[in-house]
């Protein structure tokens, strides 16, 4: 899926300079570095956790990483071609607010690249999305990329190979900036306003993110498991795919398969015997 998005990015020439926003553990860069030179890449995120696992990655030593927000990105405007951030918008508070940022650091003529999630259909899975985490209206990402002062948007739809029919399971949408400068209506957040909301969060509030988190975390539970086997009963249909885009289980899924299979074999030995 990141490398079906990846193409609306044009990482066309090795001398564009990139900020891969919400980078995490470097997923979507090591995608980015295979059409330009690491070297030209800077990881922005705001877990130096996340950053110290992709500082790990032989492929991104040479990569620039900033601690940093996507809605208060530390880089000057105008100062990058190439813009990306994948699996980092359903996180943020104010997407809007993120576009804007993206916006303002891309060159003239630059593009941005934003790849997220779509609201599910399906009444039960989009409770347990939403509560999870925000899963945007497909129409929220236009109106986003439009309100940022973007032109020129287009966009695909990306879905995991085991998903029926290639419904709208994700999106990946991108503009080119038409002027230099900040976005249309961009206001910059001051470390001053930010101390100051969590400062003034009510104890309500506080209660109500404290169960947030908890039933997102469950509802979370549901959907990684669910993946899981989707890909199994997907087995043998990625025929049609590129070899390097096909997906494959990493080394936590593997864990998780050698741990059920054995509980399995252990269930049945016990029924039998």
């Amino acid at each position: 899926m990141r490398d079906e998005c990846l193409v609306l990015a044009k990482l066309d020439h090795p001398d564009l300079r990139v900020i891969d926003v919400g980078s995490g553990t470097g997923f979507n860069t090591e995608g980015i570095v295979r059409h330009v030179p690491a070297s030209q890449v800077t990881c922005v995120d705001q877990s130096p956790h996340q950053l110290a696992r992709a500082k790990k990655k032989s492929v991104l030593q040479h990569c620039t990483f900033l601690l940093g927000d996507a809605e208060n990105i530390p880089a000057e405007t105008d100062s990058f071609d190439r813009y990306t951030s994948t699996g980092s918008i359903e996180y943020w508070p104010n997407p809007q607010q993120g576009l804007m940022e993206a916006y303002r650091v891309i060159k003239p003529g630059g593009i941005a690249l934003m790849v997220g999630p779509i609201e599910p259909k399906g009444p039960i899975a989009r409770f347990l999305a939403n509560t999870w985490m925000l899963f945007p209206k497909e129409e929220e990402y236009f109106q986003w990329m439009k309100g940022a002062g973007f032109v020129d948007i287009q966009h695909v739809y990306t879905a995991p190979h085991w998903i029926p029919g290639r419904e709208k399971y994700g999106i990946g949408i991108s503009g080119r900036k038409p002027v230099s400068g900040v976005s249309p209506g961009w206001q910059p957040i001051t470390a001053v306003a930010q101390a100051g909301e969590k400062k003034n969060m009510s104890f309500g509030r506080k209660v109500q993110l404290f169960f947030r988190v908890i039933i997102g975390s469950l509802a979370g539970f549901f959907f990684i498991p669910g993946a899981l086997i989707g890909y199994l009963f997907a087995i043998g249909k990625q025929s049609h795919i590129p070899k390097e885009q096909r997906e494959k289980l990493n080394g936590y899924q593997i864990a998780v398969l050698v741990i059920l299979g054995l509980l399995l074999i252990f269930l049945i030995y016990k029924i039998v015997s």
